[in-house]
C-alpha cells in the first residue's frame, strides 16, 4: 500500500497518536523519528513537515492532550450550581483521562529528560484547560459557598490535585482496591474534597 503523499491533520493527528503510545508505554528513548514514521506509515519527511523536528513533536504531543482535556471539560454544561459544577467537571476529568490514557501520561507523566520545550510549552495548554474549573470556583466563591478565606485558586488546585490522585491510581490499577465501583469510590472522594471547602 503506497504511504500517504499529503500532510494533512489527519496523518498529523495519527502521527500524535503514535507518538503518545511509544512515549507512554516505552519512554522518550523509543521515540525516534524514524520509528515514528514506520510506525505511522508514513516517511521521516512527513514528519518533519508537519512538526520540525522531535522537540516540536513533544510540544505538539503535550498540547494535543490538553486540547482534548480542554475539549471534554468546556462540554459540560453551567447551571447556577457552581459547587455541582466541580464536581461535574471532576467526573468530565476522569472521563477524558480514560478516553485518552496514553495522551493523559504525557501531559503530566511526561520524562524529566524530555527536551524542555516540549514540556513546557505545555504550561500555556494547561492553563486553558483547567480554566473551567477555575471558572466554577471563581462562581463560588461570588455566590457565598466557599469557605470564608478560600481563594479560587487555592480551590482549584485542591480540585485537581484529587483529580490527578484518583486519576493515576485508576489508570495504574493501584489503591487500596476498596471498592468494586471505581466511578462511584471517585465520585463520592471528589464530593468530599469539594465540599471541605464549602462556605
Amino acid at each position: 500500500m503506497p504511504r500517504p503523499k499529503v500532510h494533512d491533520e489527519a496523518l498529523r493527528a495519527r502521527l500524535l497518536e503514535q507518538a503518545g503510545e511509544t512515549l507512554s508505554t516505552q519512554g522518550l528513548d523509543a521515540l525516534s523519528l524514524r520509528r515514528l514514521a514506520a510506525d505511522a506509515d508514513t516517511s521521516t519527511t512527513a514528519v518533519y513537515s508537519l512538526f520540525g523536528g522531535k522537540p516540536a513533536l513533544l510540544t505538539a504531543l503535550v498540547d494535543e492532550a490538553f486540547r482534548r482535556l480542554a475539549a471534554h471539560l468546556e462540554r459540560v454544561r453551567t447551571t447556577d450550581d457552581p459547587v455541582e459544577d466541580l464536581v461535574a467537571l471532576g467526573l468530565a476529568y476522569r472521563d477524558s483521562a480514560l478516553a485518552d490514557p496514553r495522551l493523559y501520561d504525557v501531559m503530566f507523566g511526561a520524562p524529566v529528560d524530555a527536551p524542555a520545550p516540549g514540556v513546557r510549552e505545555g504550561d500555556r495548554s494547561s492553563a486553558q484547560a483547567f480554566a473551567p474549573l477555575r471558572r466554577a470556583a471563581d462562581r463560588a466563591a461570588a455566590a457565598g459557598r466557599l469557605r470564608p478565606g478560600a481563594e479560587p485558586e487555592t480551590v482549584t488546585l485542591a480540585v485537581w490535585a484529587t483529580l490527578h490522585g484518583l486519576t493515576s491510581a485508576e489508570l495504574r490499577g493501584v489503591g487500596p482496591g476498596c471498592a468494586d465501583d471505581v466511578k462511584v469510590v471517585f465520585e463520592t472522594v471528589l464530593r468530599a474534597t469539594v465540599a471541605g471547602w464549602g462556605g
